[in-house]
């Protein structure tokens, strides 16, 4: 089972990986091809992690919060299940529809919806953070860890 510190280190890595490829994911950069291909395999690798970061949570937290007693608890576990599969859902659509040809076509439309897709993704960090972990350090699903600045994440 992953640890509170687990799950803040996958969430500083995704960041890191949204950032490193906002910066890559210019007009400019995306016409040298080597530099498509870096997107586009970052952009993959970035997709992978977000499947398996939602995947270790409907194993390893939410079965735990749907059958607590308290009814706040398995309120806020539904509002992110069901909150995360439209995200799951973006980002399969989105997958299919720029990235399975590997035809490197970064588009206007391409950079917007990617753009979209790191604000998801992003926005649905900052909510685990904000409600979700300090729900499971509460009821005693995970323990903060001693000396953890929780103001790094």
């Amino acid at each position: 089972m992953s640890t509170l510190e687990d799950y803040r280190n996958s969430h500083a890595e995704l960041r890191q990986m949204i950032d490193d490829l906002k910066a890559i994911l210019r007009p400019d950069l995306l016409h040298i091809r080597p530099n498509a291909k870096t997107a586009y395999e970052l952009l993959c690798d970035l997709g992978v992690k977000v499947r398996r970061h939602l995947a270790e949570e409907d194993r390893s937290i939410y079965p735990t919060l749907l059958i607590h007693e308290d009814p706040r608890v398995k309120s806020i576990a539904w509002g992110f299940i069901s909150g995360e599969k439209p995200l799951r859902k973006i980002f399969d659509d989105y997958h299919k529809r720029w990235l399975k040809n590997c035809d490197f076509n970064f588009t206007e439309e391409f950079l917007a919806e990617t753009h979209e897709v790191f604000g998801m993704v992003a926005q649905r960090i900052d909510r685990e953070e904000q409600v979700l972990f300090p729900k499971l350090v509460e009821i005693g699903l995970f323990q903060e860890q001693p000396g953890s600045d929780r103001s790094a994440y």
